[in-house]
């Protein structure tokens, strides 16, 4: 992978628009895949991306849930 392709945890976390700690918590669960060089830790951009699509998938579904919800109980926005 060359180096350009690869992101900083300060530069991953930028990207998602969350915090570097965040982030870390992020990887340390497996939920983001990451590599080390030295005592550095290295982020895909693929991957990062991979992540991001299927987080706004996620928040996708659960805002189509909450929105049929509101309909059934017939709230108005």
């Amino acid at each position: 992978v060359p180096v350009s392709k690869e992101l900083t945890t300060q530069e991953a976390a930028d990207l998602l628009n969350v915090s570097r700690p965040f982030l870390v918590s992020l990887l340390n669960k497996g939920q983001l895949p990451y590599h080390r060089v030295g005592t550095h830790r290295r982020i895909a951009f693929d991957a990062l991306m991979d992540y991001k699509r299927r987080r706004a998938g996620k928040r996708s579904e659960a805002l189509a849930a909450i929105a049929a919800e509101s309909e059934r109980l017939g709230l108005k926005p």
